[in-house]
C-alpha cells in the first residue's frame, strides 16, 4: 500500500516546533520529501502524521520493492525504513539507492536495537540507524542531520562538476594559447633561418632543407662578419678561426631560451666529429649529443646532393658512398649504419617532401 501525506504549500514551508527549535534558521525553504518504509500500516501512518507536523512532506509504501519504484517515479530527499522489514531487502534497498541514487539519505528504523545490523548498515552507507519508536527530537535531529549531510554533498558535487567543466574550459584555452605560442616560435625560427639563408647566398635554403634535423644549426653565422662569410674565394687561416666560431656563437645565442636548450646543444657540437677532430671542442665518440651526430649525416646528404652557384648536386649515391667512407672518422658508425639501411628512393623523398608529396597527390 501506498499513501501520502499532502500539505498545503503554506504548510509545507513552515516547520513544527522540535524541527525550529533544533535547526533555527538553517531549515531550507523548500519543502523537504521523506519516503517512510514499513510493513506495519499504523507505525507508518503515524510516522507520516508526526513528520509531517513538522514540516516534511512525506509518502509512504509497505515494501523495499514498492519504494524503488516510488524512487524512480519521483525525488525523495531522504529514505525512512524498517530494518526488519525483511533485513535483507532492506539492505538491497540501501545498495540500490548508493548505486543509483546516491544523493538519497537512508535512515534505518529497527525494533530489536542489533548493534551488529546497526554497523552493518553505517557500513554500507546509511546515514544512521535508530531504535523504534525514536524520540521525536531523536529522530528529528538525525533527519537533519542526514540531509544537512546531503545538502553538503549536492553543493560539493555542484562545486567539483563545475570545477571539472572550468579545468576543461582552461585546458582547452591553454591548449589553444600554446599551438598559438608555438607556430609564433616556429614562425620566428624559420624568419630567423631564412635571414641567415639570404645573407649567405651560397648556401642558400640549406638550412631550411634540413630544418628538420637542428632548424638553427647554423645560426651562429649571424655573428661572422660578411667580408668573411661573403667571401667568393678560399678563406685565409685566419678567416678560417672567425667562421668556426659560428657554433660557439649560435650555442650562446640560444642557450638561454628554455624551449631550445636541447638544440642549443646541437647548435655548439654540430661540427664534431667521430675522431675528435672537429670544433669548437674536439668532442669524439658519444661524448657528441646524439642529436648532433645524426644531424650531421643529415647536413652532408644535403650538402652533396643540393646545387650550389659553382656546381650541380650530386646523385644519392655519392652521398651515401662518402657517408660510408667515413663512418668511424668523420660520422658515428651505428648513425652511418642506419642511414645506409635506408632506401635511397625514400632517402630523396625525405630530402624533398614537398615534391614526394605533390606526386603522391
Amino acid at each position: 500500500m501506498v499513501w501520502s501525506r499532502r500539505v498545503s504549500p503554506t504548510t509545507a514551508q513552515r516547520s513544527g516546533p522540535v524541527r525550529e527549535a533544533l535547526a533555527g534558521s538553517d531549515v531550507p525553504a523548500a519543502p523537504t520529501r521523506i519516503l517512510i518504509v514499513d510493513e506495519d500500516a499504523a507505525a507508518r501512518a503515524a510516522m507520516g502524521v508526526v513528520l509531517g507536523q513538522e514540516g516534511y512532506v512525506c509518502a509512504g509504501t509497505s515494501s523495499p520493492e514498492q519504494a524503488l519504484e516510488l524512487l524512480r517515479a519521483s525525488e525523495f530527499h531522504l529514505v525512512l525504513c524498517d530494518l526488519d522489514a525483511p533485513r535483507q531487502e532492506a539492505l538491497r534497498l540501501l545498495d540500490r539507492l548508493r548505486a543509483d541514487q546516491p544523493s538519497t539519505a537512508v535512515i534505518f528504523l529497527t525494533a530489536h536495537g542489533d548493534a551488529e545490523a546497526a554497523v552493518e548498515c553505517l557500513r554500507r552507507g546509511a546515514s544512521d540507524c535508530l531504535t523504534k519508536p525514536p524520540p521525536l527530537i531523536d529522530l528529528v535531529r538525525t533527519l537533519e542531520r542526514a540531509l544537512a549531510k546531503r545538502r553538503l554533498e549536492l553543493a560539493r558535487h555542484r562545486y567539483r562538476t563545475s570545477l571539472e567543466r572550468r579545468v576543461r574550459e582552461k585546458t582547452s584555452e591553454l591548449s589553444k594559447a600554446l599551438r598559438e605560442i608555438e607556430a609564433a616560435y616556429t614562425s620566428t625560427l624559420y624568419a630567423l633561418v631564412a635571414a641567415l639563408d639570404a645573407r649567405e647566398h651560397e648556401t642558400s635554403d640549406h638550412s631550411q632543407r634540413i630544418a628538420r634535423g637542428a632548424l638553427l644549426h647554423d645560426i651562429g653565422k649571424i655573428g661572422v662578419p660578411d667580408a668573411i662569410l661573403l667571401k667568393p674565394g678560399k678563406l685565409l687561416p685566419h678567416e678560417w678561426e672567425e667562421m668556426r666560431r659560428h657554433p660557439e656563437i649560435g650555442h650562446t645565442i640560444l642557450r638561454s631560451i628554455p624551449f631550445l636548450e636541447v638544440s642549443s646543444r646541437i647548435v655548439l657540437a654540430h661540427q664534431e666529429r667521430w675522431d675528435g677532430q672537429g670544433y669548437p671542442n674536439r668532442l669524439a665518440g658519444e661524448d657528441i649529443p646524439l642529436g648532433a651526430r645524426i644531424f650531421a649525416i643529415a647536413d652532408t646528404l644535403d650538402a652533396i646532393t643540393s646545387d650550389r652557384p659553382y656546381r650541380r648536386g650530386s646523385p644519392i649515391e655519392k652521398a651515401r658512398a662518402e657517408i660510408r667512407r667515413h663512418s668511424g672518422t668523420q660520422f658515428d658508425p651505428r648513425c652511418a649504419e642506419a642511414f645506409l639501411s635506408l632506401e635511397p628512393a625514400l632517402l630523396e623523398s625525405l630530402r624533398q617532401p614537398d615534391a614526394a608529396a605533390a606526386a603522391g597527390s
